[in-house]
């Protein structure tokens, strides 16, 4: 990537691969026309922050290459030194899934790096959490409005009581009735529910509180996927069980057995752990054109780092790594992971073209205003985060993680939906990259935010943690950033230091993906 050394008094782009015939424009405003560069090149017209102007001649239906791939075609000539407007590109067709080589440039494991921990809680089926958190989990959301004020009890009269707890989630979701619960898809999210509950930031307590007329009943929560969660009968709270007359009861039956489980969990204390312990979840949203010069490079670089400490690193999004699936399956573990990735790009082309749409309806208008043309240019961006380690495994939506290294675990790309589900896959902290910025926070785990631009990192200072913008103007290099990172996690994870999330609150609901029919 050739990278400015300054923005002082001079107008600069950035221009990713050699064999780029684009760039970006790095200038906070953008650059306006009769803009002249050091090697004679002049700008036709206003060109904005981020967006892509044409290093050459460009014909009609000529390729424009950016990361060193075909982001798309001309659908018209574009002089150079022209702004490469979104609608100036035609999408090109997705990497066919049934040629792609697999496991052919699978890379060398890197150095070990040792030597790094932090301060966990360390759960009785040898997961650790990065938070001490009671969890209520529901089968139906016709109790979420009860557990919601349930929680708001505990957490104003039972809480301050337990002073080593971290606080009381409510795990709200939108299944379990009204659904086709059968249905093969159906799987999704009962396993996601069942996964979301084992996730190690809740100690391995487990409380559910059901209706008793839903599809989706505890045992079949508790037990789906052969992996059963046991508990005692008293850990089931039925609403319409006879023994209720009326709601405050409900409510005191929740407080007393939630009561029992926080005095469990006060009882535990951060211990020294190792960073292969750690589970970090990968994700991008409000993604500009920096994205993938910036905050998804240095956050793949702290992918490699974890990877080299032995921990367990997820990214994912499907429709954000579907136009670059043949720059992955090259650097499968083994073939088997090469079709298992196959296999999740498949599944997913299936589940867009049931709703009439395509890959393409991934780009937002915050993208597209942030200099994104279109989805290819998104997804070559946005797998950087994977870094450049083997892909050691693959995890259908909502399956739970059980080894270590780089992971591709299948999502949406929705923010929210994807941080769902790598909750129920295990993640224990996640690092969030935005470009157009967003206050995203999950209750269930601590979420890093990183900047792509100087100008979001300085406007949203109480909301993002790391400013990646440094390495666009030259200030810091993609390593840098990275170990910046990397660092961050150990001290988030410690609870050494909070997320601007956590420290106001900021949380999304809970969005479990349901592919399957709703009736």
């Amino acid at each position: 990537m050739n990278r400015p050394t300054s923005t002082r008094g001079k107008p600069l782009t950035i221009k990713v691969n050699a064999a780029d015939n684009v760039a970006i424009v790095v200038n906070s405003g953008g650059l306006p026309a009769g803009t002249v560069f050091d090697d004679g090149l002049t700008l036709r017209e206003h060109v904005p922050q981020g967006h892509k102007l044409a290093l050459v001649d460009l014909a009609r239906d000529a390729p424009i290459v950016r990361y060193g791939e075909v982001i798309g075609h001309a659908v018209q000539p574009i002089p150079r030194g022209g702004w490469i407007e979104e609608s100036l590109v035609r999408l090109p067709e997705a990497p066919p899934l049934d040629s792609l080589p697999l496991a052919t440039r699978t890379p060398a494991p890197l150095p070990p790096l040792e030597g790094y921990a932090f301060e966990g809680y360390r759960n009785p089926d040898g997961t650790v959490g990065t938070k001490n958190l009671l969890a209520i989990t529901q089968t139906v959301q016709c109790v979420a409005g009860v557990v919601d004020y349930a929680v708001r009890r505990i957490k104003a009269e039972l809480l301050p009581k337990y002073p080593n707890v971290d606080g009381v989630v409510a795990l709200n979701h939108i299944y379990g009735c009204g659904v086709a619960i059968n249905a093969p898809s159906a799987a999704v999210p009962i396993r996601t529910l069942h996964n979301l509950t084992r996730n190690p930031n809740f100690g391995n307590e487990v409380l559910v509180v059901s209706l008793g007329c839903e599809k989706l009943p505890p045992d079949r929560l508790l037990n789906e996927g052969g992996t059963p969660i046991k508990i005692s009968s008293d850990d089931v709270l039925c609403l319409q069980n006879e023994r209720y007359s009326g709601f405050q009861p409900m409510i005191s039956a929740i407080m007393t057995q939630a009561e029992a489980h926080l005095a469990r969990l006060d009882r535990r204390r951060r211990e020294t752990c190792p960073a292969s312990d750690l589970i970090v979840g990968l994700q991008c949203g409000g993604s500009d054109a920096f994205s993938g010069v910036t905050a998804n490079p240095a956050v793949g670089f702290t992918a490699d780092l974890l990877v080299r400490a032995g921990a367990t690193v997820m990214f994912s999004e499907v429709t954000e790594v579907r136009d670059a699936i043949h720059l992955l399956t090259p650097r499968a573990a083994d073939e088997a992971v090469g079709r298992a990735l196959l296999r999740e790009m498949a599944w997913y082309d299936s589940y867009l073209s049931r709703g009439e749409s395509d890959r393409a309806a991934n780009t937002t208008p915050g993208n597209k205003k942030g200099g994104l043309a279109n989805i290819v240019e998104k997804a070559m961006g946005s797998i950087a985060k994977s870094g450049s380690s083997a892909i050691a495994g693959v995890l259908a939506p909502g399956e739970k993680v059980t080894q270590k290294g780089l992971i591709f675990a299948a999502t949406p790309a929705s923010d929210f939906v994807c941080g769902t589900q790598q909750l129920a896959s295990g993640m224990t902290l996640q690092v969030f990259t935005t470009g157009r910025g967003t206050p995203y926070g999950l209750e269930a785990a601590p979420v890093i935010k990183v900047a792509t631009r100087r100008d979001l990192a300085a406007r949203w200072h109480d909301l993002m943690e790391v400013d990646a913008g440094t390495i666009a103007t030259g200030e810091a290099t993609i390593e840098e950033v990275g170990w910046e990172i990397f660092h961050l996690i150990l001290d988030v994870a410690s609870g050494r230091k909070k997320t601007w999330a956590d420290r106001w609150g900021l949380f999304n609901s809970l969005a479990v993906f349901n592919p399957a029919p709703v009736t």
